[in-house]
């Protein structure tokens, strides 16, 4: 296997299994919390079941569900739907196309739901599947008996999806290639929340093996121009504006940081010994505001940067999609 691959699915390990937040936020995975009257946010256990955050939205006569999940998730979160409110889920926004955000699409249609995406999302599933669903080592997947995700029933393009009943108005957004080639984001302009799916995460959970690393700030950025009190993120805890600009710091700090690396020569076998001996963190020269997003899986994330940088194009083009 090739080294950048082997230490981006070990980065990606890694990232899965630590969860790192900051002094103020403490985990509370399996618990829902309310952000705002009609809107919840459920916090995914990803360190034992994989699941992403799902924000569950009131509107006048149904329900929308943001974050499909992996298929146990989903059912969690469409339990704890019920016990909110009586009202039938009508849409679930698959805010991405990898497993822990989408592969739960057959569970909500099959309870008359309809599953939305920007239209990203739905190619990226050509890209990479039917190969990862096979590859899911997961009961929950297994279980659904079907040979491949099942894609999003309905799909918009770069222009916004909206959603308005006369109680709420709910905007779908593209903003560019950061996370994925699909990423959308969810926002609320009366009630000022935005959700941002794997775009923008609360904490070192950032895999970027099918990303655009340069362009990601980008995306924060045309995100954060929004007004904003809430952000609600594909993992980690809820906060306000600050996880948007934090996120972007990151992305540029580690693009900066590695660029630095290959002018002094450095290749991907060093950055993995620096990784090892503890001294990439400090090699990548990151400020106090990064540090939320730093983890584990920092030596993967960085080798990923590197090969982005050195063959001069998106990592996602790299990993297999083109």
């Amino acid at each position: 296997m090739h080294r950048g691959r082997f230490l981006l699915l070990a980065g990606f390990a890694a990232l899965i299994g630590s969860v790192i937040f900051t002094s103020r936020i403490v985990a509370q995975p399996n618990t829902v919390q309310q952000i705002v009257p009609g809107v919840w946010f459920r916090e995914g256990d990803i360190k034992k079941e994989g699941h992403c955050n799902n924000i569950i939205i009131e509107m006048k006569d149904y329900l929308i569900v943001v974050d499909a999940n992996f298929p146990s998730g989903a059912r969690l979160a469409a339990a704890d739907a019920k016990k909110l409110s009586n009202k039938p889920i009508k849409y679930v926004f698959d805010t991405h196309h990898h497993g822990d955000h989408a592969y739960g699409n057959a569970v909500w249609t099959q309870m008359g739901a309809t599953t939305l995406a920007y239209v990203g999302v739905a190619q990226e599933m050509k890209r990479y599947e039917p190969k990862r669903w096979k590859e899911t080592n997961r009961k929950d997947v297994q279980e659904l008996k079907k040979d491949s995700v099942e894609p999003p029933k309905q799909t918009f393009d770069t222009t916004p999806f909206v959603l308005d009943d006369g109680t709420r108005r709910v905007e779908f957004h593209f903003f560019g290639w950061a996370h994925t080639r699909g990423d959308g984001f969810v926002y609320l302009p009366k009630e000022q929340v935005i959700a941002t799916g794997d775009a923008i995460v609360n904490g070192a959970f950032n895999f970027m093996g099918d990303g655009h690393v340069a362009n990601w700030p980008k995306v924060a950025e045309a995100a954060g121009k929004r007004k904003i009190k809430y952000v609600l993120p594909g993992h980690g805890r809820p906060g306000g504006t600050e996880v948007i600009t934090g996120q972007g710091n990151f992305m540029k700090e580690i693009y900066a940081g590695v660029q630095g690396l290959i002018k002094a020569g450095k290749s991907v076998d060093d950055i993995q010994k620096m990784g090892m001996s503890k001294t990439l963190e400090a090699a990548l020269k990151f400020s106090p505001q990064s540090k939320t997003w730093i983890g584990d899986g920092l030596a993967g994330q960085a080798v990923v940067v590197h090969e982005e940088i050195t063959q001069k194009k998106p990592h996602g083009e790299i990993s297999g999609g083109k």
